[in-house]
Order: C-alpha cells, then structure tokens, then sequence
C-alpha cells in the first residue's frame, strides 16, 4: 500500500460556534485513535468533524457526537485498497453508502458556475461507503452528499469546502487550509 498525500481538517461545534483545526494522522495505528484525536480537539464538543481529502482523490468524513458514536463516509471503497491511511479510516466500514443518482449529478454539475476545467473528473463509478447520512441533521442530505461525490470536476478539496459552507463551519475550515 502507497502512502498517500492528505490534509485533516477537524470542525469542531462548541459552546461558543464552529472552530477548526489541523490533525497529524501520520503515524495512527487503528480508527479509535483517529476518533481520539478528534475528541482531543474539543472534548466538550457537541459535534465533532473530520475531513480528510486524499491524492486529490478521496474523501473521508468522520464524525463523533458529544465524543461517542463514531460514523465514517467514504466517497471510494478503493481507498481502503490504495492506501494505508484508507485502510486506517475505512477498513471498519461495511455498510454501503446509497445510491447515486448520476443524472442529478450530472444536473448539479450543470446548475455550477465552474470554468476551470484543468480539475480532475471524479468517478461516477466510484463506490461509496458508510454513512452518507452523517450530516443530515446539519443540512447535508445523504442525497446531496452523494451528489457532490459523484459531480464530474468536484475534487475533494472543492466537496469539503460546500460541505463546510453548508454547515456553517466554511470559513474556519478554509482559513485553515490557507495557513
């Protein structure tokens, strides 16, 4: 397995809103330490956020509610296959994600005032997994969530940056990426 490039960015929603911070997944042995790094962040947080994009590839996104309950998505069952830190973040999850509807991809993608067309296509064979319901209750429907995973030019850097947007926490996860 190849190492992979990544960025791990925590949004964590406490008593005062939103904060974000980077995490070191360098180097974890299982999940549970992955989630107790997240717990580390804020361990007061209702809810608990980790985005990790991968070779520009692959998007996971972990989450804990008041410290418990850890539930993972995946955008690609392959990354558990690619790399180590796949295998690290995927290799508990067993239930597939639902379906995706192409052709509403396809319509999103469209509705989209994108004009840079240098970025990689996503798969829209690609084979999600885990609970793409995780956001649902932050105003990310597991539909939507699948959407943006499947949209041809959506990189996981440009999926993290919606999602945070829709959610409330954009501006703190991307004034981490630029520092």
């Amino acid at each position: 397995m190849v190492s992979s490039a990544h960025f791990a960015a925590a949004a964590v929603r406490g008593k005062s809103g939103w904060s974000a911070a980077d995490l070191d997944l360098d180097g974890l042995a299982d999940i549970d330490e992955v989630a107790d790094q997240l717990r580390d962040v804020d361990p007061d947080a209702s809810v608990s956020l980790l985005f990790v994009e991968a070779d520009d590839t692959y998007l996971v996104v972990l989450r804990l509610d008041e410290g418990e309950d850890l539930r993972v998505f995946g955008s690609d069952s392959v990354f558990a296959e690619e790399s180590r830190l796949g295998a690290l973040l995927l290799s508990d999850v067993e239930s597939p994600a639902l379906e995706i509807d192409l052709d509403e991809a396809a319509d999103l993608m469209a509705d989209r005032d994108d004009d840079d067309e240098d970025k990689p296509a996503a798969d829209p064979t690609a084979d999600p997994v885990g609970d793409a319901d995780l956001l649902s209750d932050l105003g990310v429907s597991a539909h939507k969530l699948l959407q943006l995973c499947a949209t041809d030019g959506m990189m996981p850097s440009d999926i993290t940056a919606e999602l945070c947007q829709m959610i409330g926490c954009g501006d703190e996860v991307e004034e981490l990426r630029e520092s």
